[in-house]
């Protein structure tokens, strides 16, 4: 081993000590043990923090059923980065997760087709909510700087984020702690960033969509297996609304109906929902069944769907929130727990770029995220019509075939978006940035095609004027580019 080699293998090992003697006296709070606070809960304590995690949920472990949202989780590289940080990767993947290489189509008269999702074969993965959390929280437990604490509702945070006071939800007895640093992973619905929200110049908004979501299930064949090709997302597009299916380890399938909330609420008998899906969604019927159908529709309530921004994400060096506390978005990108997962890395690496000092990394993590936060909310709810109605479109099949013919010539230059979002760590806001430039070059090139075209046609006329030839031309042009700027924009 070289000199060089050599020194600089000490200057890491001395950075890491200088970094483990920053943070071994400094106490993290981190409240919400779900995905991100325990993915959260592993990453604070490999860099040597006290970390006390609060739940106000018993421990899911314990529980055989689990409240709240059970959407099934598309898992893509982002998520994955963050799962091999703390050594999970590979159990997730290789014992749970099943892959998904594109998009199953179904049509109203029962045909299927498959659009994969890149000329590279790649892949997303269907896992389990539940089954991830748990074990991440296991994963949590094996530090031994690590401390769970379940049914602990948050109830307030001091003024200077150095105190939070929290509520037993069984027992009503109030207790307080106090942090170096408290992380809120504690969902859309925050409660950190509720006491946040009372700090002058913190920016906040949020949205309802008009769309609701119900769980069905597709449950096995009479042998056991799947009733559908397995390896694939399906998608029932129709227009304003939509149903997917995503697979399960034990062979069954969520099904999850997205949908105006005055459609479900039109659904009001077992007739009217059999007559709904023998015209949209036909082939759905004998793989649900009937009987399970009206059961599972009927005992269940459509949720809402929020998109959530804000700014900042930290107040001062004492408080930050991660994942869907500061950035919820609504489920359509299959970005929402890879988003998060990543919001830990990037807290991670902005506290390694500034030695531990919580002023500096808080501040730079806020700058850093919130323009690529903000841009996968918003293509979130971009999708969302994709995968309801353009799916269907020649034009939006042409685009895809287009953008991949275009990758396999220039991989390194044009790579499409949903590759760059799914199958890369590009931030998100570059993402977008490229494809709006993708959009550009591509209006142009068929304007300037499509306008050499006509005037190569028209030349060969010599009975038409000049002139003439300009405003067919032009008029040709005009109406083509507005036709595209319909379609990309």
């Amino acid at each position: 081993m070289g000199q060089k080699a050599t020194r600089l293998i000490q200057a890491t090992k001395e950075d890491i000590m200088a970094d483990a003697n920053r943070t071994e006296n400094k106490t993290v709070a981190i409240v919400g043990a779900g995905l991100v606070g325990a993915l959260s809960a592993c990453i604070m304590a490999q860099r040597g923090y006290k970390v006390n995690l609060f739940e106000y949920r018993k421990d899911i472990r314990t529980l055989e059923h689990v409240p709240g949202r059970s959407i099934n989780l598309a898992m893509s590289v982002r998520g994955r980065t963050a799962l091999r940080k703390v050594g999970v990767e590979d159990q997730i993947i290789k014992e749970h997760a099943i892959p998904m290489r594109g998009r199953m189509i179904h049509a109203t008269d029962g045909s299927m087709k498959c659009i994969p999702y890149n000329k590279d074969g790649q892949c997303i993965y269907s896992v389990g909510r539940r089954f991830l959390n748990e074990v991440l929280l296991t994963k949590a437990e094996t530090f031994p700087n690590v401390t769970c604490y379940f049914e602990h509702r948050l109830t307030s945070v001091k003024s200077d984020g150095t105190q939070i006071s929290f509520t037993n939800p069984s027992t009503n007895v109030s207790t307080s702690t106090t942090a170096d640093l408290i992380i809120g992973c504690d969902g859309a619905y925050s409660a950190v960033r509720k006491e946040m929200l009372k700090q002058p110049q913190f920016n906040y908004s949020q949205t309802y969509i008009p769309h609701g979501y119900m769980e069905l299930c597709i449950p096995p064949d009479s042998k056991g297996q799947f009733a559908m090709p397995a390896n694939y997302l399906h998608i029932w597009p129709r227009g304003s609304f939509m149903m997917i299916a995503l697979p399960n380890q034990d062979h069954s399938w969520t099904v999850t109906l997205f949908m105006p909330f005055p459609i479900f609420d039109s659904l009001s008998s077992p007739d009217k929902l059999l007559n709904f899906f023998t015209k949209y969604y036909p082939d759905s019927i004998p793989l649900i069944g009937r009987e399970r159908l009206i059961k599972d529709f009927f005992a269940n309530t459509a949720l809402p769907m929020i998109s959530v921004k804000c700014f900042p994400y930290h107040m001062g060096a004492s408080c930050v929130i991660l994942g869907d506390a500061a950035h919820a978005m609504v489920p359509f990108y299959g970005q929402g727990m890879n988003c998060g997962l990543e919001d830990c890395l990037v807290l991670d690496e902005m506290l390694t770029l500034h030695g531990e000092d919580l002023t500096k990394a808080l501040a730079a993590y806020s700058e850093k995220r919130n323009p690529d936060a903000e841009a996968i909310v918003d293509l979130a709810m971009y999708n969302y019509v994709e995968m309801r109605d353009l799916v269907n479109s020649r034009l939006f099949l042409l685009r895809k075939t287009v953008d991949n013919l275009l990758y396999s010539i220039f991989p390194r230059s044009w790579v499409p978006l949903y590759t760059m979002v799914t199958f890369s760590r590009e931030p998100y806001s570059s993402c977008v940035h490229k494809k709006q430039w993708q959009d550009k070059v591509l209006r142009w090139s068929v304007v300037a095609m499509c306008g050499a075209a006509a005037v190569s046609f028209y030349c060969r006329r010599p009975a038409l004027h000049l002139d003439h030839v300009q405003n067919v031309v032009t008029g040709a042009v005009l109406t083509l580019r507005k036709f595209i700027d319909e379609f990309y924009l």
